[in-house]
């Protein structure tokens, strides 16, 4: 590709852009400077975020600047953007460790210590400039330059009309928009990506940027990622896929990806990888059994970008020895009991301290229609109480559905 916007349009990365020209020129200039933010609202972000932390990196890879701003402020309002209800708020010292976390997950993906050489990025705290703003001044100095008429047009706002927009959600637009006029400022920043959900607040931003600063700057957002079968991605019975291995460890993460779904296995090596381009020719040939090389390869890739090269090996080895009878079981999912607590363990317990069932309700729902199985045999009795009989050299192995292993070896 000859430069990071023909890229972002040859991966798919584009949904839409202020001016097209605009931004081709801006990205052919001197190294340009873009943001995107990222709201505290965990202490991880999630597959979900990945589409604007890969638009990031491959910025920088191109030789421009990216700048990611953490919400030290605007988490504590609450974005109300593809949301039907308002999100809980959160304390300050809950934010603020959400904050740590995060920085230290974007730094996998994006170099904040490099020279001016690679374009250092930068991570920034907008608290750092919201912190002391008086709520009068900021009134007089931003909130003038905002109609409310144009505000109630937007899509975060109308879709929220029916059920109801607190009037400290109805602010996010505002804080987000003087973000950009802030980085615009400061950084020379003439670019803000999002997804679909942010175009109006983006817009907002430019508008606000020429008001205050007479800058023309430009917005970007990506499409909202869903798989072929229509589901918001990163979503699973399970709940949101987190790039935290305390919260999805990284043998279920590989697995995630492997268990894609044909149709989208190519589109994902585009958005999700730094898989050159003409490499993805040959996947888009394959068919059926074939395409098992492409998961293999998305799932391998994802998992160390994420997780490091090291788990994604045993990830995948570990899959291996679930699957295939090769590979090594010790690198699957486990759980440590005690001997004496194991043996008498009703299995509906097991399932759900092993994570394979989020109730006993479930479990035993999992159980009538035949979807666990032990050591590879499947269950049917939901009142079965585990015996020393049921361990294989001291473990057992737990299976929900086709695809969710799980070893509990005595301890």
């Amino acid at each position: 590709m000859s430069g990071f916007f023909e890229e972002m349009q040859g991966r798919g990365f584009i949904n839409q852009v202020t001016d097209e020209a605009a931004l081709t020129a801006l990205f052919k200039a001197p190294p340009a400077t873009c943001y995107a933010g990222f709201d505290a609202t965990a202490d991880s972000l999630h597959v979900g975020h990945l589409i604007p932390v890969l638009a990031l990196a491959h910025l920088q890879r191109h030789g421009h600047r990216p700048i990611a701003v953490v919400g030290g402020a605007t988490t504590l309002i609450g974005d109300p953007s593809g949301k039907t209800e308002m999100r809980k708020l959160l304390d300050e010292d809950q934010v603020r460790a959400n904050l740590e976390a995060i920085g230290r997950q974007l730094a996998r993906f994006i170099d904040f210590e490099g020279s001016e050489v690679r374009r250092r990025a930068l991570l920034v705290d907008n608290a750092t400039w919201m912190r002391d703003f008086k709520y009068i001044d900021f009134l007089r100095e931003v909130g003038r330059h905002f109609s409310v008429n144009r505000m109630l047009t937007q899509e975060s706002v109308k879709l929220r009309m029916e059920k109801g927009l607190s009037f400290i959600e109805f602010n996010y637009m505002i804080l987000q928009a003087y973000d950009f006029a802030v980085l615009d400022r400061d950084h020379d920043c003439r670019v803000q990506f999002g997804g679909s959900d942010q175009w109006g607040n983006i817009v907002m931003g430019v508008e606000l940027c020429r008001r205050l600063n007479n800058h023309q700057v430009e917005g970007l957002t990506f499409p909202l990622m869903t798989t072929a079968a229509g589901t918001k991605m990163g979503k699973t019975e399970a709940g949101a896929v987190w790039l935290d291995p305390r919260r999805t460890p990284p043998y279920d993460f590989y697995q995630y990806w492997i268990n894609c779904a044909d149709a989208d296995v190519v589109r994902f090596l585009r958005i999700y990888t730094f898989v050159p381009l003409e490499e993805l020719v040959a996947y888009e040939a394959l068919e059926g059994a074939q395409l098992r090389e492409a998961k293999i390869r998305l799932a391998h890739e994802l998992t160390s970008l994420v997780h490091g090269r090291d788990e994604a090996d045993r990830a995948a080895a570990a899959a291996a020895a679930a699957f295939g009878g090769s590979g090594d079981l010790n690198e699957l999912p486990t759980t440590i009991l005690p001997g004496e607590r194991l043996s008498g363990l009703p299995v509906l317990d097991l399932l759900v301290e092993c994570g394979l069932a989020s109730t006993k309700s479930e479990a035993r729902r999992l159980v009538r229609q035949g979807g666990c199985y032990l050591n590879e045999e499947r269950l049917d009795d939901e009142q079965r109480i585990l015996q020393d009989a049921d361990l294989r050299e001291g473990a057992l192995l737990l299976r929900a559905g086709k695809k969710r292993h799980h070893r509990v070896v005595r301890g």
